[in-house]
C-alpha cells in the first residue's frame, strides 16, 4: 500500500481504504477461484495494482469518461483505475464467467459504484467508449480488430481517444504495422526493477 501512496500521494481517505482492502479481497477470493498466481498475490500492489495505474501516468481521465477494460481477468487494470478515478465509468469484460464473478465480488467489497462487469466477448458489445484499456491479452493486430468500431469519435482529452495497452518486452516486431503507436516506458514513472521492461502502448482511434 505504501507503494501506491508513494506514486499517488493525493488519494483521499476513501481511496486509501479501498486500495488497502484489495489485498484481503483478492487473497480471500483467490482461494476459491484462482485468478492471480500465488507469486503475484504476494506482490499484488507491485505486479497488479501499480502496474494497472501506469495508465494513469499517461492520461488523467476526466469525469464522465467511459472506459472499456477488455480481458479484465481478475479486474486489472480496471478496478485500480476505477478507485483512482471515481467519476469515470468503467466497463470490464471477460469471456470467462468465474473471473467476472471475482470482479463483481471485489467491486461489491470495495463499494465501487462506477464499475460494471460482463461475461461477454468484446466483439458482442454494442457500446462506444473514450478509451479501451487492457493488459496484454493478445497481439495488437488481433486486439485492434476485436475493438474496431467501439471507440467514440469525439475526444475530450489532450490524448485523442484510443487504446491504452499494458505490454512488456520488445514490441518492435509486434508494432511494425502500427507506425503511429506511441510507447510510454513505465520505468520513466516507477523506479522498481519490475517496471524496467513494462510499457503503456497508446494507439490513437483506429475506427
Amino acid at each position: 500500500m505504501e507503494l501506491i501512496q508513494k506514486y499517488f500521494p493525493n488519494l483521499d481517505e476513501n481511496q486509501i481504504t479501498q486500495f488497502r482492502l484489495l489485498q484481503d479481497l483478492y487473497e480471500d477470493w483467490n482461494l476459491k477461484i484462482n485468478v492471480v498466481s500465488r507469486k503475484d498475490i504476494d506482490e499484488l500492489y507491485l505486479r497488479h495494482v501499480l502496474h494497472s495505474l501506469g495508465i494513469a501516468k499517461v492520461v488523467t481521465f476526466k469525469n464522465n469518461t467511459k472506459i472499456l477494460d477488455v480481458g479484465t481477468g481478475g479486474g486489472f487494470p480496471g478496478i485500480p483505475l476505477a478507485i483512482l478515478f471515481p467519476g469515470v465509468h468503467f466497463t470490464l469484460v471477460d469471456s470467462i464467467g468465474k473471473k467476472i464473478k471475482v470482479v463483481n465480488e471485489v467491486v461489491a467489497g470495495l463499494g465501487l459504484k462506477n464499475v460494471t462487469a460482463h461475461q461477454i466477448r468484446v466483439e458482442e458489445l454494442n457500446e462506444k467508449f473514450d478509451f479501451i484499456v487492457s493488459r496484454a491479452v493478445a497481439r495488437m493486430d488481433a486486439f485492434s480488430r476485436w475493438i474496431k468500431g467501439k471507440i467514440k469519435t469525439k475526444s475530450n482529452h489532450k490524448l485523442s481517444n484510443g487504446i491504452l495497452y499494458l505490454k512488456g518486452g520488445d514490441l518492435k516486431e509486434e508494432l511494425a504495422d502500427f507506425p503511429n503507436a506511441k510507447i510510454y516506458n513505465l520505468s520513466d514513472y516507477f523506479s522498481e526493477e519490475y517496471f524496467e521492461t513494462k510499457k503503456v502502448v497508446y494507439l490513437k482511434m483506429q475506427n
